[in-house]
């Protein structure tokens, strides 16, 4: 995914201000070896980039004055109420540093599974994304969760989920692997079943009291 940026000789909370009356948004990028370096993007182009998923996920071809390098969204600052993109941040990557990121989760086939379509269970997704670790080229878009085989009152894990290829859980995660989504029953559901096993109960009950009416 490309992005157009141009270099930023003016620095301070005043330029930053103009920069925004202009139609721009003013960034930064840095890591590596290389000195951070002060950019200013089109805020149009950049407000609707921040919509697709892949923007936040994804390796990112950043232009500079007709130079191109690989960098990663690490960060952005929104208005409090405004559609306004106050501040973005880019991180360089290397070819052969690993990196850390939160890859979205897409969940399928849970139309399929017997908990939804026999036992009407409803699947809760617990977590969106999943951080993870792994070589710029082997970054993922996203991670699928299946969830075809999921059982009522049971969960997937983060280390019941599938990984591509040289993509593996950061320590953190792998060590607490936290619930990524579960199968119940509604609570509606569960007491519209009680309340039709109440009634049959109830004519067993019948001759005792009529057995105490007589005495």
């Amino acid at each position: 995914m490309k992005v157009v940026a141009f270099e930023r000789s003016v620095q301070g909370t005043g330029a930053s201000r103009r920069l925004r009356n202009s139609g721009k948004t003013p960034g930064i990028v840095y890591g590596s070896k290389d000195p951070a370096l002060v950019i200013e993007l089109d805020h149009n182009a950049l407000f609707h980039a921040l919509r697709k998923e892949a923007f936040h996920s994804s390796i990112l071809d950043l232009e500079v004055g007709g130079k191109t390098q690989q960098v990663l969204l690490r960060d952005y600052q929104m208005h409090p109420f405004k559609p306004l993109v106050l501040h973005i941040d880019f991180q360089r990557v290397s070819a052969t540093e690993k990196v850390h990121m939160r890859i979205p989760l897409h969940f399928t086939n849970a139309e399929t599974s017997t908990a939804v379509k026999l036992q009407g269970a409803v699947i809760s997704h617990i977590l969106n994304d999943l951080e993870v670790s792994c070589l710029p080229a082997d970054l993922p878009e996203f991670i699928e969760v299946d969830l075809s085989k999921i059982e009522v009152g049971h969960s997937i894990h983060a280390k019941d989920v599938t990984l591509p290829k040289g993509v593996a859980l950061v320590l953190h995660v792998s060590q607490e692997n936290p619930v990524i989504a579960n199968a119940r029953i509604p609570s509606v559901k569960a007491a519209e079943t009680e309340e039709v096993a109440a009634p049959a109960a109830a004519p067993a009950a019948a001759p005792a009291a009529d057995t105490k009416d007589k005495a």
